[in-house]
């Protein structure tokens, strides 16, 4: 792997390319025989940027008109004639011959390098053309407003006021490329995904061993009468996460729709285990002295009914009793059923 100069306009074409087909700074640097430091450090400098293609005017003169000036003025033909054969105005022509060296000293090689450096003229943004604009989104930014929220907000609050209104995407480049001077790099902390470059929409880290779980069983798997929502007692879990700190595991069953929400203090794996896990009751199970029945689903998948047989056993002179065609949430599911069994209960108690 080389250290030397590499940075030619056809490499970082095609490292801009991979960059924004999703792939990391390490495949980029694999696929093109660099040090993955080099790609990161080029890609940093640019906030994750790829920078826009540069592209002749379609007005500006080519490297043909130009050869055509040249010929001209070798054969001493006349501004006006030479502009007449080229179809453009003779004063575009008097002011190019002027411009890169006069009839003696015109070249049109080196005028068309010329030109094309002039026109690398860097052009303030429009945050930066606009600073109250710019005052607004760094505002709303510290609210932690995204970008696409406050664009609409300004859309729909300044209507056709076309110095209030800016695009999403240059609210990013601002925030990214810290070489425009607008958007300070502390609000990048605001930002949803925390992301100090930009990366591309299709940018993932799965599969590459990064945030994987191990030996996970993919959803695709689970049994058939679960789809129908027929079946009570299957849940499903998932783990919201908000701001940094803040996270909620959630616990739906599907047949009923019941939502349990569990705020914990860590997104750990143990934490989140022990926080849906209810504590072991069953030391406590046999100093129960009161008469006690012990009601559930019999086709309940979340405490089964050999849970609740144990159950039974453990607390002395309990009674077991299992209401059919029922699930985890007997009470919902089959409330006149454990009505009655609660009543045939109270009566032979």
């Amino acid at each position: 792997m080389s250290r030397g100069p590499w940075l030619t306009a056809a490499f970082k074409a095609q490292m801009w390319r991979r960059w924004q087909a999703g792939e990391s700074c390490s495949e980029i640097a694999q696929g093109l025989g660099k040090y993955p430091s080099q790609i990161h450090t080029w890609v940093q400098r640019r906030g994750g940027v790829a920078p826009l293609q540069r592209r002749r005017s379609g007005v500006a003169l080519t490297l043909l008109e130009r050869e055509e000036i040249s010929r001209g003025l070798c054969a001493g033909h006349s501004i006006r004639r030479m502009a007449q054969r080229m179809g453009r105005a003779p004063s575009s022509v008097s002011r190019e011959i002027v411009r890169h060296g006069g009839r003696g000293g015109y070249r049109a090689t080196q005028a068309d390098a010329q030109a094309w450096r002039n026109a690398r003229q860097p052009t303030a943004c429009r945050l930066a053309q606009h600073p109250t604009l710019a005052r607004t989104v760094a505002e709303k930014l510290g609210l932690k407003w995204s970008p696409q929220q406050i664009a609409g907000w300004l859309e729909r609050t300044f209507g056709n006021d076309e110095s209030m209104r800016v695009s999403h995407e240059t609210i990013y480049r601002s925030l990214f490329i810290q070489a425009r001077g607008v958007l300070k790099k502390e609000l990048l902390a605001h930002l949803r995904r925390g992301h100090s470059i930009r990366h591309a929409r299709g940018h993932s880290k799965a599969g590459r061993g990064c945030g994987s779980i191990l030996d996970a069983i993919s959803i695709g798997q689970r049994p058939a009468q679960v789809e129908d929502r027929a079946v009570p007692g299957h849940w499903e879990g998932d783990l919201l996460c908000g701001p940094p700190g803040t996270q909620i595991a959630t616990l739906v069953e599907r047949r009923s729709r019941f939502v349990m929400l569990v705020k914990l203090p860590s997104k750990d794996s143990h934490i989140v285990a022990s926080a849906l896990a209810r504590p072991d009751a069953r030391p406590v199970l046999p100093t129960i002295v009161c008469p006690t029945i012990v009601l559930c689903g019999r086709d309940d998948a979340r405490a089964t009914l050999v849970q609740h047989k144990e159950m039974a056993t453990l607390i002395p002179g309990s009674r077991l009793l299992a209401i059919a065609d029922c699930g985890h949430m007997s009470t919902l599911e089959r409330p006149p059923a454990v009505s009655a069994a609660m009543r045939v209960w109270l009566q032979n108690s």
